[in-house]
């Protein structure tokens, strides 16, 4: 009965179906885990007040308590801490994050089970959330508006005044971004355009004139806004908070470079929960700083996107095409079997070399001949002649290029020859058989192709390195100024932001929160074009359905 049972495949059924099983929990068990460590990060904590006694230095402690272990009584004791009068063999102790990194030697320290005294949260302690130097904390002595000190409803006034100060913050940085950036870009290529008339012995005195006179109108421009600039910048810095911390000294925070700031303790949880909305939408919003520890991660996610969008406007039309000419017009013959050999072989190169040709050839060889054309008055500056956007889409396009055109050709393959030989038989030509009927009904596997390209390139790092990616993007490759695509400029991605932030930032502990929540905000912005593609391929396929039939 058994060796029937064997014999008839059931049992292979079941451990392909168990395989599986495990498989999908695994996956799903591992985006659980990078979820929770990474979106409960954006959870407000308790905030602590830890009163300690015996050597320690620091008598009272206040702040979040981030992390805890158990540690072994022979280790701590082999580093010189006294535990004699303690019969526990284990020992807890507490990671906590004081934040004031100004007043502090480090935001982060480990504080034993049998230093602390006592261990209360007061709800009067605040959390302020800065532009510049981290969290504080501490308890608000006094709010200053505009020099005068107010002693009723603090919490309001103090709300209504950081909400003024982040707004007028906003106002500068969009005038400075925006208005001023665009003044600085046209008079850049002003500069650029005198140069050129000087390589071209153009430079006449009408053209000397004006170009003077646009820069004249141009420079007074800019400098109406910048008293607009430094008129908002001195409105912001008006308001003032001083806070007690847990020194015991009175500290003074300008309003300017506070961004946000609640009662953690005092905090009901339907509270608790409008701010962890409002955190997680500005991790997504918001640019970073802090060497990329705190903010947000907009220009990565843009960047992310925006390359792959353009890797798959390149590598779709290149792949379809080498795909439907070594399918429908190449000879069946040695040099073409060599071909497609080679093809499934470039898959199995590693991506860094993708990123060293794209390099030599994309950026050096490429990009400097363009820049010898057609920027030669940017010189010395490169323009296409360094790493940017472009090179690192066709990077990636070559990259994923074997992916598509195997899709294409099994799609191909898989279109009975009936169907040509009928098209052909009623008068059309191989072309049009080619565009209204072979290339329809192949659309989804050029859809899958393009679904396995997208989700390679999104995760690809090591190439991009070398050809365009960068810790901190000044600006963004899409702006207002002409013509608003700058495929030149470098940008930031989420793979190497996750790279940056978790082996190269100097503050490992604020940052490894920030690793797995940029790590699951990558996932999902893979899902998402996948989504979107697979989406689109149904569409495909049920709209040529009959021609399929």
């Amino acid at each position: 009965m058994l060796k029937q049972w064997f014999k008839s495949g059931s049992p292979w059924i079941w451990m392909t179906g168990g395989a599986v099983s495990i498989s999908l929990i695994s996956v799903l068990g591992l985006l659980a885990m990078i979820a929770w460590k990474g979106l409960s990060f954006f959870w407000p904590s308790q905030v602590v007040q830890l009163e300690l006694q015996g050597s320690v230095a620091q008598q009272t402690v206040i702040g979040e308590i981030y992390d805890r272990e158990m540690v072994p009584k022979s280790r701590l004791e082999a580093t010189g801490v006294d535990l004699s009068g303690y019969d526990k063999e284990q020992l807890e102790r507490y990671l906590i994050k004081t934040g004031n990194r100004e007043y502090v030697d480090l935001d982060f320290r480990w504080v034993l089970e049998t230093d602390i005294k006592s261990n209360t949260m007061p709800a009067t302690l605040a959390v302020f959330e800065r532009s510049k130097n981290g969290n504080f904390y501490g308890y608000v002595e006094q709010v200053i508006k505009d020099g005068q000190v107010i002693t009723d409803n603090k919490t309001e006034v103090l709300e209504e005044l950081v909400e003024r100060a982040v707004e007028l913050n906003e106002q500068a940085l969009d005038l400075q971004n925006g208005d001023i950036g665009h003044i600085n870009y046209q008079l850049e290529r002003l500069r650029l355009q005198e140069k050129s008339y000087l390589l071209d012995d153009a430079l006449t005195d009408e053209r000397v004139a004006e170009l003077a006179q646009q820069r004249a109108d141009l420079r007074a421009e800019y400098g109406v806004l910048e008293k607009q600039l430094f008129a908002l910048r001195k409105q912001a810095k008006r308001d003032q908070v001083t806070v007690k911390d847990m020194r015991g000294e009175i500290v003074t925070l300008p309003l300017y470079q506070v961004l946000d700031f609640w009662f953690p303790n005092d905090m009901s949880f339907v509270a608790k929960l409008g701010h962890y909305f409002v955190q997680l939408g500005k991790f997504v919003s918001d640019d970073p700083r802090e060497a990329n520890t705190e903010g947000g991660v907009f220009p990565a996610i843009f960047g992310t996107v925006f390359m792959v969008m353009l890797m798959a406007v390149i590598v779709t039309p290149f792949g379809v095409v080498a795909a439907i000419y070594l399918h429908e017009y190449a000879a069946k013959n040695a040099v073409t079997k060599m071909i497609r050999i080679a093809v499934i072989n470039l898959a199995g190169v590693p991506s860094i070399v993708y990123g060293v040709f794209g390099l030599g050839f994309f950026v050096y060889v490429l990009g400097g001949s363009l820049d010898q054309l057609f920027y030669p008055e940017a010189a010395p500056s490169p323009v296409f002649g360094t790493p940017g956007v472009l090179w690192s889409a066709l990077t990636l396009a070559i990259l994923t290029l074997p992916v598509v055109i195997v899709s294409t050709e099994e799609g191909l393959s898989r279109i009975p020859s009936t169907v040509r030989h009928g098209s052909l038989a009623l008068g059309a030509t191989q072309a049009e058989t080619l565009w209204r009927i072979i290339v329809p009904m192949a659309s989804p596997a050029i859809m899958t192709g393009l679904i396995l390209a997208v989700a390679r390139a999104a995760g690809e790092v090591a190439p991009l390195m070398l050809v365009g990616v960068v810790k901190m993007a000044p600006t963004l490759p899409l702006d207002g100024n002409f013509p608003y695509f700058h495929l030149d400029r470098k940008f930031m991605h989420l793979g190497f932001h996750i790279y940056d932030v978790g082996f190269q930032s100097p503050n490992v502990e604020a940052a490894r929160p920030l690793v797995y929540a940029t790590a699951f905000l990558l996932v999902s912005v893979i899902i998402t074009l996948n989504i979107t593609a697979i989406g689109i391929r149904n569409h495909l396929r049920e709209k040529f359905r009959s021609l399929d039939q």
